[in-house]
Formats: structure tokens, C-alpha cells, sequence
């Protein structure tokens, strides 16, 4: 599994269209608000065009992608976290993926109502923000009361974990996201249990029409600065060209593309994005029996690489024998990488790179 993405935003927006259209998982999606009463997930292969090329030349029986989980929250309004709508319930949900993706209305439609009567996109984040930020604050809260009699106790733990309390107690009434507090991995650790919403990494997915695809819609430019002032991501894909071409046999969603002047699809950039934010990378392993695709944190080490196919070939690790997928596409052979002195063994302390074609060899 690459990673999973929570899917989150205004009721309307376009959230359960585009998730229909990424996973073709089939959840409801209407023109009303909390059409999606419980979350939808939806698993889905990560694209990626270097497997295909790949097995030009290693041709093996099967194919194996890595795959990312996508997780449709229903919409959340004004007083989410305070049980309006149907808020908690959907809160809850978030807590459990790794990357946050806040869908934002940028086109307009008479005939697709908006929960706030019309389309502002910069107004729209705030109300999901500060619903987030308050849901946060409560079980900062609590925790804060319960850390205190600790703290009173003498309780080393407590005392070290009160002044990571109080740090985020304050970035949050301040309406800032726990991840812009800066906490260190020692500090996160102490406040892991809490699942808090806001230490997540985000971006924002702006849902733009077919003829904001084409030309930048003014609703996407100003979610663009926002997104950029506060150091994330902003993408703009369209819901209802994504559904189009999730219904297109393979071969033709390429020059669907471009009639629009994509040169990728909606998942594909929610992918590479996701990877980027959480700092995530592929390595392969090719051979006649499959190719398959693995996910994995950058600066991992090829034992650590290994442990994520079997703990055994993390344990038992010997050597690893690697070359790059740049070379494959050279060489368009193994014998022929050889040659030119480009196929290695690597020892314990190797840097995997994305790309890496690799094969381990261990010790059972």
C-alpha cells in the first residue's frame, strides 16, 4: 500500500464525484447535502508508466502495482465539530489516513446548489479549517485535564508531555493547524495517541470545469496563493472530465488528455502529490514470475527496502544486486547493464533511490 487519502470538504464540492471517478468504487453522489452517510473507501493502483516500460524488456507473467487508498468523508458544514450535520461521525473517520486531501469548489453551476448560497473558495477553506482546528482544541483539552492531575503526581512522562499540550493548545486557539506548530518527531510521539486531524499533511484539489481545465479560473488562482502562503500543494483537476474518462477503455484516455491539454490524469497528480508530501518513493523488482511496484519512505536503506516484500528479508539481509530504471531504458537488457558496468551489489548502509530495480538476497 502507497498511502491512504482522506477526502474531506464542503457538502457539494464535488468530493464523491471525484472519488467515484478515482476508484470507480461506486459511492453515492447527488445533488444534495449528506448523500454520503458512512465514509467510502476505495483502493486503487498508483499509475506509473515506467512498469509498462519495464516489462517491454523483462516481459514477465504479471504485473504488480502499488496502490493507494482513497477515503470519501461525507461533506462537513459550519459546527461540524459540534455534531452539526452529521459531523463527529465523519471527524472520527479522519483520523485514521495519512495525507488529507480538501476538495474546493472553482466552478460555478446554477444547478448544483452550494451549501453557502454561492462559490468562494478561500471562504469555503476556512469553514473546513476551523471545524478541523475545533475538533483538535477538544481533545487537546481533554487530554490536558487528564495530564494535569498527572503532572501533580510527579509523573516524568506527564511533565514532558504537558509543555508538548500547551504548545498545541495555543498554535490552536490561535487558528493554526497542529502541523504548523513545527513539532519535533520526539514531540509528535508524545501526543500520537490523540490522532489529531491538524498534524496531518494536506493539499487542496480544486474542482474546476471542463473550460477551467483550459484556461485558470480566478476561484483556483486565489486557493493557489492561499495554498502557497501557507507552504502546500494546490491542484486543479475537474470531477466531471475525470468521471468521462474513468468510463474510456485504456487506450483511448491518453488522447482524451489531450484534448484538454493534460498530460496526466486526476489520480495520477493526487498521487505524485501524496507521495511528495509524505515523502514516499517507488522501488521494483522485475523478473520473468512479475514486476511488481514498492512504496517506501526516501532515505530508507536497502535492508529496510527489503522488510517491506518480508521481515525475514529485512532480517536476514546479505547484499542487495541493483540497477536503475534509466539504465534499463538505456541498456534495454540486464546482460547488456552488466556490460557497461552499471549493475551493482549493494551492502546494508545503500540509499535506496527511486527507480531502483533491485533483488535481494538474504539469509532465511
Amino acid at each position: 500500500m502507497g498511502f491512504n487519502c482522506g477526502i474531506v470538504g464542503l457538502p457539494n464540492v464535488g468530493k464523491s464525484t471525484i472519488f467515484n471517478a478515482l476508484t470507480n468504487a461506486g459511492a453515492a453522489s447527488a445533488n444534495y447535502p449528506f448523500c454520503t452517510i458512512d465514509p467510502n473507501k476505495g483502493v486503487v493502483a498508483v499509475p506509473d508508466e515506467r512498469m509498462e516500460k519495464i516489462c517491454q524488456f523483462v516481459q514477465p507473467d504479471s504485473i504488480v502495482p502499488t496502490s493507494m487508498e482513497f477515503v470519501d468523508i461525507a461533506g462537513l458544514v459550519k459546527g461540524a465539530s459540534k455534531g452539526e450535520g452529521l459531523g463527529n461521525q465523519f471527524l472520527g473517520h479522519i483520523k485514521s489516513v495519512d495525507a488529507i486531501a480538501h476538495v474546493v469548489r472553482c466552478f460555478e453551476d446554477p444547478d448544483v446548489i452550494h451549501v453557502s448560497g454561492d462559490v468562494d473558495p478561500i471562504r469555503d477553506i476556512e469553514v473546513i479549517k476551523t471545524e478541523l482546528i475545533l475538533a483538535d482544541m477538544d481533545a487537546i483539552k481533554k487530554r490536558l485535564e487528564k495530564n494535569q492531575r498527572l503532572v501533580k503526581s510527579g509523573q516524568k512522562d506527564a511533565v514532558a508531555a504537558q509543555d508538548v499540550l500547551e504548545k498545541l493548545d495555543k498554535a490552536l486557539n490561535d487558528g493554526k493547524l497542529a502541523i504548523q506548530v513545527g513539532l519535533s518527531e520526539d514531540e509528535k510521539k508524545q501526543v500520537a495517541d490523540l490522532f489529531l486531524i491538524t498534524i496531518k499533511p494536506y493539499f487542496y484539489v480544486c474542482n474546476v470545469d471542463e473550460e477551467g481545465l483550459k484556461v485558470d479560473p480566478e476561484s483556483f488562482l486565489k486557493v493557489k496563493a492561499f495554498a502557497a502562503s501557507e507552504g502546500v500543494p494546490a491542484i486543479k483537476i475537474s470531477g466531471k472530465i475525470e468521471a468521462e474518462l474513468s468510463e474510456l477503455p485504456a487506450d483511448e484516455k491518453k488522447a482524451f488528455l489531450q484534448d484538454y491539454g493534460l498530460t496526466c490524469s486526476g489520480l495520477e497528480q493526487m498521487a505524485r502529490t501524496g507521495y511528495d508530501l509524505l515523502g514516499l518513493q517507488t522501488y521494483f523488482t522485475a523478473g520473468k514470475q512479475e514486476v511488481r511496484a514498492w512504496t517506501i519512505h526516501k532515505g530508507w536503506t536497502a535492508p529496510q527496502a527489503a522488510g517491506v516484500i518480508h521481515t525475514d528479508f529485512e532480517r536476514g539481509f546479505i547484499k542487495a544486486e541493483v540497477y536503475h530504471y534509466d539504465d534499463l531504458m538505456k541498456h534495454q537488457s540486464v546482460p547488456k547493464i552488466k556490460e557497461a558496468g552499471l549493475l551493482r551489489m549493494e551492502g546494508k548502509e545503500y540509499v535506496v533511490k527511486d527507480g531502483d530495480i533491485m533483488l535481494f538476497r538474504f539469509n532465511v
